[in-house]
């Protein structure tokens, strides 16, 4: 599908140059020659990942119930491949992350390295909570790994169980798609507007949900009117209390849905390049802080005031987190299911664990 291709490959090209903006020191320095770009991609940068919230609720209902109802038959099974899909190459993440802090606290003081991790850390992260068990991230925009497996796993249970109702009472069949529905209009009006919630999938179920619905409303008569239905009930919730995350989740809801009901979802042309961004962006997530903090480290030690430099230095870490993105992707991701070398990323884990946990001792 190019036209989520296209939507990964800005999306991710966003998160990568919000996190250039946000995290010094070479933004700081680099500030006075553009600081409108600096200060748009520093606000607006970060809600490209509610783009991937929505693509990744899209492509879960199209996995999961096609055709809105669940055919779901062992969701454990389920949640545990989308545990190893996204935590491998995870935890082989966090491994170049704390070599790459390590080398960065070398070279420079600044608040964006993260710490040595403590053993509780690197539990949290194993588990994919560090966000709900209150542990302090490794890396910048790693709970998105952690939220996105909770929407997934909550997702599969409610399918699986509606699934095993309609079993009994047939005409219930829709009670899975019901169900998600529910918990996007819940999200929208109570969860999503509440900061309490915001380590959960409750909070972040009204991005996800919008691609479910993206899905599950349209490729049917009168789809297109099901679909501006929901955007009039994402209305009426932005009424409420207006955020500009969820006018995001929204135009990338009616763009796939829009693309799905007319029939060019599969159709419409994008550039090969985009095609390969889009296929290497969860690599390019996962190790792109940490290069960007060791060739931050670099530049600020040679070039601590010379804007021009550090502004290079900024272009420069983002053509670094591309390659090391493409390279992580072809030797990690994309071989996660080979036994080997999910022990090697294990025990890899393993080692440098027990070493930065000796290092904060």
């Amino acid at each position: 599908m190019p036209l989520i291709d296209a939507i990964k490959a800005v999306a991710c090209l966003s998160i990568v140059l919000h996190h250039l903006a946000f995290y010094g020191p070479m933004s700081e320095v680099a500030h006075p020659l553009m600081p409108r770009v600096l200060d748009a991609l520093q606000h607006y940068g970060r809600m490209a990942v509610m783009a991937f919230f929505v693509v990744s609720g899209f492509l879960a209902a199209r996995a999961l119930a096609p055709a809105g109802v669940s055919r779901l038959e062992q969701p454990l099974a389920v949640i545990r491949q989308r545990y190893v899909r996204l935590a491998v190459p995870f935890l082989a993440a966090l491994v170049v992350a704390m070599g790459c802090a390590a080398l960065a606290r070398a070279c420079m003081q600044h608040d964006s390295i993260p710490a040595s991790p403590t053993a509780q850390q690197l539990a949290a992260h194993v588990l994919l909570s560090n966000g709900l068990l209150r542990q302090e991230s490794l890396s910048a925009g790693v709970w998105y790994v952690g939220i996105d497996f909770q929407l997934f796993s909550v997702m599969a249970l409610v399918l699986w169980l509606s699934r095993w109702i309609s079993l009994r009472r047939p005409a219930w069949g829709w009670l899975g798609a019901g169900a998600i529905g529910g918990l996007t209009v819940a999200s929208l009006f109570i969860f999503n507007r509440n900061p309490y919630w915001d380590e959960t999938a409750l909070y972040f179920f009204a991005y996800y949900g919008l691609g479910c619905c993206a899905y599950w409303l349209t490729g049917r008569a009168r789809g297109g009117l099901w679909l501006l239905a929901m955007a009039g009930v994402v209305a009426v919730a932005l009424a409420a209390d207006f955020r500009e995350r969820i006018v995001v989740a929204t135009a990338i809801m009616l763009l796939l849905g829009g693309a799905r009901q007319a029939g060019w979802l599969e159709s419409v042309s994008v550039p090969g390049f985009v095609s390969r961004l889009a296929r290497i962006s969860y690599s390019v997530f996962l190790v792109h802080f940490p290069l960007c903090l060791v060739v931050s480290a670099l530049v600020f030690r040679l070039y601590p005031e010379q804007a021009a430099a550090n502004m290079l230095g900024m272009g420069l870490a983002l053509l670094v987190s591309l390659a090391g993105g493409a390279l992580f992707h072809r030797w990690v991701e994309r071989r996660m299911l080979e036994p080997m070398v999910r022990r090697a990323v294990m025990a890899l884990f393993a080692v440098g664990g027990v070493l930065a946990v000796y290092a904060h001792a």
